[in-house]
């Protein structure tokens, strides 16, 4: 039975660095759009939100003309790194990012969105600069909300494979994940690898499931205490 390890260490870097981009990227996004007043937020949000019901190898097929070397990106990036985007970590990893952008603003928007204007107007009579309120306040208030979009960024990173494929292929070591490794070992019917690897996913992310639960039910014992 093989196990292809460096499959599964190259989507766990993925995930990770795709999780903490897009959750420095949303925040000033998600804070925008939860108090915007701009009559064409919906258009906005509606483009965001895009990924939630387009099919991954509509995307892919998108951004791989874009990531082109021909292309407006694709050929900026290769005038400046003499490498193309198409079928390298890179293009992986800002294909993912664009594909997860709404599974990270939609939930701090809706965290940002509950935060209450009594508490920030609180903050403000103390003296509190806009800067303070939001470190001091509205983060914490909505961690929540952020331990959701980690979750779920990491989660749908994890187990992505039309825009994974349709931009990186299958390069051992450079763009093959496990959702590609996982699928190549059912085609050459692999079965004994491909169900190791299935539960292997599986177990994980039924951890992680367990793990929100219990963090989500103690920040709401928390808050509720008023701790």
């Amino acid at each position: 039975m093989n196990i292809d390890w460096q499959a599964f260490l190259l989507t766990a870097q993925l995930a990770g660095l795709t999780t903490v981009i897009l959750l420095v990227l949303a925040t000033p996004l998600a804070w925008w759009l939860a108090h915007s007043q701009r009559p064409w937020i919906g258009w906005v949000e509606a483009l965001i939100a895009l990924p939630l019901v387009l099919p991954p190898t509509v995307m892919g097929f998108y951004l791989l003309l874009l990531f082109a070397p021909e292309s407006g990106p694709g050929a900026w990036w290769f005038s400046l790194t003499g490498e193309p985007l198409n079928f390298s970590f890179t293009g992986l990893v800002i294909a993912s990012v664009i594909y997860s952008l709404p599974f990270a603003t939609q939930p701090i928007q809706g965290a940002f969105s509950s935060v209450s204007s009594g508490v920030l107007e609180a903050g403000a009579t103390l003296g509190a600069s806009p800067l303070d309120r939001f470190f001091r306040l509205v983060l914490p208030l909505s961690r929540r909300g952020y331990l959701t979009a980690a979750v779920l960024v990491f989660a749908h990173t994890l187990g992505e494979f039309g825009v994974v494929l349709m931009i990186g292929g299958n390069i051992p070591g450079e763009t093959r994940v496990i959702s590609v490794a996982l699928y190549e070992a059912v085609e050459t019917l692999n079965y004994g690898s491909a169900h190791t690897m299935a539960a292997i996913l599986l177990a994980f992310s039924f951890v992680v499931l367990l793990v929100v639960y219990a963090l989500n039910r103690r920040f709401s014992f928390r808050l509720g205490s008023g701790v």
